[in-house]
């Protein structure tokens, strides 16, 4: 009797949380894992993006780096209901990353190209008047490395803390494909090359009130189902945690050592237990 009702608590945690990244009523499954797609079985990517709480982590932060570039910015402000719709947006990234890792590579490439021709229609001007474009191979270039950066830091500090620097490089190199696919330019394939274009770009973003807004809204985000809610709650707080110093300074986030310590507790905890729910 015990054991058929912790199979069914795991069984219950497990389908909530597939359903914050599916969106059931427009008919979308979770995405199966073919061994026919861009990485397979053996690949650092379907390790790391395999890790749901550490996705979910990287993922937020990766999206408080981006904000940071202007022009990413006001891609957002421009053309996404991001007020109406930030758990949308969200799980539309979501389900991008789970079929390009798992999905098969026609599934993988039809991913891509409707990404690319999403980006080809959206274009516009920075307050300053200085123009944009979602395709700016740059543009998606930062957009590439802070996301990656952001999931192996969540899947290194909550999973694997002693993972190689070769696979750490292996992983950049295998998601670099995708970038390259997307248009980017520059793309790094290890590690070092990732942290130095990261570095070099920094004299291009900026924090300003339409920054603390979406970051607001993204971080103010309340889980549909209240079951759900813990999780979605110490998510965001890690995800803060994840920043970089600069870029905490740059949001304007404080958190004292105490804090810290109690963020980093409970997001391992909360890993702990959706890998306890999703093992097989």
């Amino acid at each position: 009797m015990l054991q058929a009702a912790t199979r069914s608590l795991r069984q219950a945690i497990a389908r909530e949380i597939v359903s914050v990244f599916n969106d059931t009523a427009r008919g979308e499954r979770p995405v199966k894992r073919r061994p026919d797609g861009l990485f397979g079985p053996n690949s650092v990517a379907w390790q790391v993006h395999g890790d749901v709480a550490t996705m979910m982590v990287g993922g937020v932060a990766g999206l408080l780096l981006q904000m940071l570039h202007p022009a990413v910015l006001a891609g957002v402000w421009d053309h996404s209901n991001f007020r109406g719709d930030m758990h949308g947006r969200l799980r539309r990234t979501a389900r991008f990353i789970a079929l390009t890792t798992y999905g098969s590579r026609p599934e993988a490439e039809a991913a891509i190209s409707r990404v690319r021709n999403i980006h080809a229609n959206v274009a516009g001007e920075l307050p300053d008047g200085t123009p944009y474009r979602a395709d700016d191979p740059a543009l998606l270039a930062w957009v590439h490395v802070t996301e990656v950066t952001s999931f192996l830091s969540a899947w290194i500090r909550y999973s694997d803390p002693l993972m190689s620097r070769a696979r750490q490089d292996r992983y950049f190199a295998e998601v670099a494909q995708i970038a390259l696919a997307l248009g980017a330019d520059p793309v790094p394939r290890d590690r070092a090359r990732a942290e130095r274009l990261i570095h070099d770009m920094r004299r291009d973003l900026c924090a300003d009130a339409r920054t603390r807004e979406v970051a607001g809204l993204l971080l103010s985000q309340r889980a549909e189902n209240a079951a759900i809610q813990p999780f979605l709650a110490i998510t965001l707080r890690a995800a803060v945690d994840l920043l970089p110093a600069w870029a905490l300074r740059m949001h304007g986030f404080e958190q004292s050592g105490i804090s810290r310590h109690a963020v980093r507790v409970g997001a391992f905890g909360m890993a702990q237990a959706l890998r306890w729910a999703f093992r097989r």
